[in-house]
């Protein structure tokens, strides 16, 4: 089914139409509409326009309402103030736009006209290490921006930028070669599952145990760093057992990302490593078109913008001057991968605020060689950092950084209390039902606490807020839609059915409205990289809701067939919408709770 036109995109047409003929020399115009507290919309358009033309602006405003046929889509529209236009639609074009969105699957959201290849650079754990909480926004904010822009008909290829390599690689296959029992599993049946858990207790003892050696042992410090070169040279029992503790941390990655509710498979998972047959060419292009210069043997791009404390240019180091290559070497290999490979027209780099720096960096060195320019644009979607209740950086009572494995078995352990606290009044689930919304309840509270708030922003992290049946929070939302298929259920014979003739109560009008605002939201939410827009969309779509049901009653007092039906019709909608964007989201929507 093609998109739905919303009601806002119609009522711009026709008062632009309107505009043209009252001010054919002035060519195209924006007649600026927003929403407004007045009336359905204003258009704020006029002024500049008859400013531009040197004409009264209420006069043109009056000329252009006299061009604007009513009774259809517009109900009325009047002049206000000094030009603006007051306009309110008609309650038949209300529910006919909801009617058209709710027959297609799509709810009638337009998929993108040109749509491109981004390749979204998200969750981005390191082997070998233990995930902690600051890697949750990285997932998180990563995951719902695929989900947005792939709705909008995006062809979106994910990237799981894993570090996988480094020098500390070196003291690691060194001990595992020497102690090559560390990495064996209980299970002594090999087709056994290995837990995440056991994965990561494995590994942990091994790291701790080599840098304990590695620190206080001159010879095996001198055996971990020849092992290093060994690596890097691709000596193939070193690339063995590296690549033992790049599947033994997959197992351990994967169980944490299960924990999440998210997707990741192995083609998506491209780590530093990916990239190391291209780095001497890298190199070689930058300093031969001059973009990098060698200083003190390093190879190095400058910036006039970017300067130290000392008041000397902050330089890009991409080749040290003993031969290795950083972190910028890698970062510009994968995009020219990204690039030339993938064929990618933007490039999205889900990543810490801190390193907003280096990004920047990467970015227009890569734009001086040519590898990115105005048809492929590169975008670091920068996020803040995850503070405690006391507004510091999250850390353990003992001061260490919070596991994500235990914030997320502490989010669904708090839920599942509040699902069962609740049920007891109803006695509507089974235990089995009270575990499984727990889990969904708990695991969406974690996410929508950091996607309802701007991923520029830092945000205090606050389990008994985060599983608050009250405010913006994700319990909230869920709530509503099981309330919706409740009554949806409860409904008897009675059925959803648009009904255009019928005039709309104002809470009926206020929830259409917002309802059809779903596609230009989701479009500007692709556009801005913004998950939070859809958050905030949400969390008001279920706050009219709730005024809608409090106002007009759908079941009981049962309201004449006609009302109810519309009513259910809407209700019906909205579960739909709310479902639809949660699940953008990467939150689920339980059908009872």
């Amino acid at each position: 089914m093609a998109s739905v036109p919303s009601l806002a995109s119609s009522v711009n047409q026709r008062v632009a139409d309107a505009l043209a003929s009252a001010l054919p020399q002035a060519g195209a115009t924006d007649p600026l509409l927003r929403r407004s507290d007045r009336a359905d919309f204003q258009a704020n358009g006029i002024l500049a326009l008859a400013k531009k033309a040197k004409a009264n602006p209420r006069e043109l405003a009056t000329t252009v309402v006299e061009g604007i046929p009513t009774g259809d889509l517009i109900q009325e529209i009047e002049v206000s103030g000094p030009g603006f236009l007051n306009i309110t639609v008609s309650d038949r074009a209300i529910i006919e736009t909801l009617a058209a969105r709710a027959a297609d699957d799509r709810l009638g959201v337009a998929l993108a006209q040109n749509p491109g290849t981004t390749v979204v650079d998200y969750a981005q754990p390191n082997v070998a290490k233990e995930m902690h909480v600051g890697h949750l926004r990285s997932a998180v904010i990563g995951a719902a921006m695929v989900e947005i822009l792939e709705f909008t008909g995006e062809k979106v290829v994910r990237r799981h930028h894993i570090g996988d390599w480094g020098t500390q690689f070196g003291m690691l296959i060194q001990y595992l070669i020497e102690h090559p029992h560390e990495l064996d599993h209980k299970a002594s049946d090999e087709s056994a599952e290995v837990s995440g858990e056991e994965a990561m207790s494995n590994l942990n003892r091994l790291y701790k145990a080599s840098r304990a050696l590695f620190d206080s042992d001159e010879e095996f410090k001198t055996r971990a760093r020849a092992r290093v070169v060994d690596l890097q040279a691709g000596e193939p029992e070193t690339l063995a057992l590296w690549q033992r503790f790049v599947d033994e941390s997959k197992i351990y990655f994967y169980s944490v990302f299960n924990k999440l509710d998210m997707d990741i498979q192995d083609p998506d998972v491209v780590g530093e490593s990916g990239y190391n047959d291209m780095l001497v060419e890298t190199c070689k292009l930058l300093e031969e078109s001059g973009v990098a210069v060698r200083s003190n043997g390093a190879l190095c791009v400058f910036f006039d913008e970017y300067k130290g404390q000392d008041g000397n240019p902050t330089p890009l180091i991409v080749q040290k001057s003993d031969g290795g290559f950083g972190y910028a070497a890698t970062d510009l290999s994968a995009i020219r991968d990204r690039v030339g490979n993938l064929k990618a027209s933007s490039l999205i780099y889900v990543v810490d605020a801190r390193q907003s720096l280096h990004f920047k960096m990467v970015f227009e060195t890569a734009r001086r060689a040519g590898w990115l320019n105005d048809e492929v644009k590169a975008h670091q979607l920068a996020f803040g950092t995850v503070l405690g209740k006391d507004g510091k950086p999250f850390k353990t009572r003992e001061g260490e950084t919070v596991r994500l494995v235990d914030l997320l078995d502490e989010a669904v352990e708090r839920a599942t209390t509040v699902v069962r606290e609740k049920d007891k009044e109803r006695g509507l689930l089974t235990e089995r039902e009270i575990v499984e919304n727990g889990l969904q309840v708990g695991i969406g509270a974690v996410k929508y606490a950091d996607l309802s708030t701007s991923a520029a922003r830092d945000y205090k992290f606050d389990l008994d807020q985060m599983v608050s049946l009250t405010g913006d929070t994700s319990v909230y939302l869920q709530y509503a839609y099981a309330r919706i298929r409740s009554i949806l259920r409860n409904a008897g014979d009675r059925s959803p059915v648009a009904h255009p003739e019928l005039e709309l109560a104002p809470a009926e009008r206020a929830l259409g409205l917002h309802l059809d605002g779903f596609g230009a939201m989701i479009e500007e939410a692709a556009a801005d990289y913004a998950p939070h827009k859809v958050a905030a969309y949400l969390y008001q779509l279920a706050s009219l809701f709730t005024t809608f049901y409090t106002e007009c009653p759908v079941i009981k007092p049962q309201p004449e067939l006609v009302v109810g039906e519309n009513r259910l019709f809407l209700c019906e909608l909205t579960a739909r919408t709310l479902s639809k964007g949660m699940s953008l989201l990467g939150i689920r929507t339980p059908e009872k709770l």
